[in-house]
């Protein structure tokens, strides 16, 4: 069984050196060229410390780096994990890549020749915060990418630290530091990638929880300093236009939020939330529990399950929302204020509103 470590990171100097330190004697290294995405081609190159053993040119009719990465990746790992001689495998993920996809992909396709020990997110403590609360788009920091990638640099930065089963930022800087903690606080924070080095950390059903839509994040420590996390939650529903004009205003200087809505306007369909700095997404996820028959429940994500189980309502089941927002400066008061002048009140009836969300929500239940 060979270990894989996976090192990503939308920063290619702080990520290259990890990767680079993590090479070890009796390790490959497996890195990406992507400067020739757009041309249709990447250069994917397996090393040890003495040797290449491993070179070749990837062409793609659409290109994409993951489009370069599946499927070969894992065909490449299996090939080396044959050769007795290696204890170990690190591959650097370029900064578009999604770590996520991968570890599933070994965990689903070589579970029985691979497994991947540890994700390590690897963050640029100078630029990290503006990073994850700012609204750039991958392609504005000249980060090679597919043509269509319309994600923000917040989204992958911040996706890939959640996803993360370590972060290590590359230099002291402690509103980084309490930042990546906040956004994930069960990872480990490391001060240098070899201290995973024969550590196994990764656990597929574990990391995936983390990131399940319409779950929140909950600080496991007292917060102090400028990161803070507030939770927030209401058993009755949005007003749909008070929402929308506030959405602006809610994502002021936070770097994540993510949760699930309850829309008047939408009284069958369970909504998420997902923002990453000011980049925001409310989509369907699916039925609330109290429109589905018992057997299937299990459709239904098991935090959403957990949750609803302590605070089942007598009248409306689990319809309730309840979000959390992740930032640096976040002015809770005011947030807790906007939000709660969000929810419909008693003498407003639903029936009588406009739902400016119901264009964009595919599955929308509004007429």
């Amino acid at each position: 069984m060979l270990p894989v470590t996976l090192v990503t990171g939308v920063d290619t100097p702080a990520r290259d050196a990890a990767a680079a330190e993590l090479l070890l004697p009796g390790t490959v290294l497996v890195e990406y060229d992507v400067r020739g995405l757009a041309a249709g081609s990447v250069v994917r190159i397996a090393r040890t410390t003495t040797a290449t053993i491993d070179r070749e040119v990837i062409r793609m009719g659409h290109p994409c780096v993951s489009c370069a990465m599946r499927g070969s990746l894992v065909a490449l790992l299996r090939d080396i994990a044959a050769v007795d001689r290696y204890a170990a495998a690190v591959v650097n993920v370029p900064g578009a890549g999604d770590p996520q996809t991968l570890a599933e992909e070994i965990a689903r396709d070589a579970a029985e020749d691979l497994q991947v020990s540890a994700v390590l997110a690897v963050v640029e403590a100078g630029s990290f915060v503006t990073d994850a609360t700012g609204d750039d788009l991958l392609r504005d920091r000249g980060i090679p990418t597919a043509a269509e990638d319309n994600r923000a640099l917040a989204e992958a930065i911040v996706h890939q630290v959640e996803y993360a089963d370590a972060v290590l930022v590359n230099a002291s800087e402690e509103t980084a530091e309490a930042l990546a903690r906040a956004l994930n606080p069960r990872a480990l924070i490391v001060a240098h990638p070899r201290e995973l080095a024969g550590v196994r950390l990764h656990d597929p059903a574990v990391a995936r929880a983390r990131i399940e839509p319409g779950s929140i994040s909950a600080p496991l420590r007292e917060e102090t300093g400028p990161v803070r996390t507030f939770t927030w939650s209401s058993d009755r529903p949005f007003h749909p236009e008070r929402l929308y004009d506030a959405l602006e205003d809610l994502v002021d200087k936070s770097a994540r939020g993510k949760g699930t809505v309850w829309l008047a306007t939408q009284p069958q369909a369970r909504l998420g939330w997902d923002s990453f700095g000011t980049n925001i997404s409310i989509g369907v996820l699916g039925r609330w529990l109290a429109d589905l028959p018992a057997d299937r429940w299990p459709e239904v994500s098991s935090s959403h399950r957990a949750r609803s189980a302590l605070e089942w309502h007598p009248e409306h089941g689990d319809r309730a929302s309840y979000l959390s927002f992740t930032g640096v400066g976040l002015d809770v008061w005011e947030l807790e204020r906007r939000l709660n002048g969000c929810v419909l009140r008693a003498d407003e009836e639903a029936r009588s509103l406009t739902d400016p969300f119901a264009p964009y929500l595919e599955g929308s239940t509004a007429a």
